[in-house]
């Protein structure tokens, strides 16, 4: 029953974080997975992909109402994508789980310190 309780939460956050930053949650949802539901990195990783699908169909409906999506761009990204998926989850499957957590946690601080620098330079 907790655990469902935590996985509501972290749906209702990730949804949150998505509409609010634009990235789907997933932020937000592999490390919650792993450290809250403690879920193989591989697993966590997965089950985000799953669980962004109707976040970001929600929140790219909703943006392109305001204007907000370059929809030519995010098609191209779209037609794109599914190669990059291909590799990334045949290489994900070949490291092992301690590589992955720090590749993940190496992408978290990069991002971070790229949002906080921005926001620094442009108040």
């Amino acid at each position: 029953m907790i655990e469902l309780a935590a996985a509501v939460a972290l749906g209702f956050a990730g949804g949150v974080v998505g509409g609010m930053l634009g990235v789907g949650g997933g932020i937000l949802f592999v490390p919650a997975l792993v450290v809250v539901l403690d879920e193989p990195q591989i697993r966590a990783e997965a089950t985000s992909l799953v669980a962004i699908v109707p976040v970001a169909i929600v929140g790219a409906w909703l943006q392109n109402r305001r204007g907000n999506v370059r929809v030519r761009d995010g098609l191209l990204i779209g037609a794109l994508s599914p190669a990059g998926v291909l590799a990334g989850v045949v290489l994900s499957n070949m490291v092992s789980q301690r590589t992955l957590e720090v590749a993940f946690a190496i992408l978290i601080l990069a991002v971070a310190a790229q949002l906080t620098r921005r926001a620094l330079e442009h108040p």
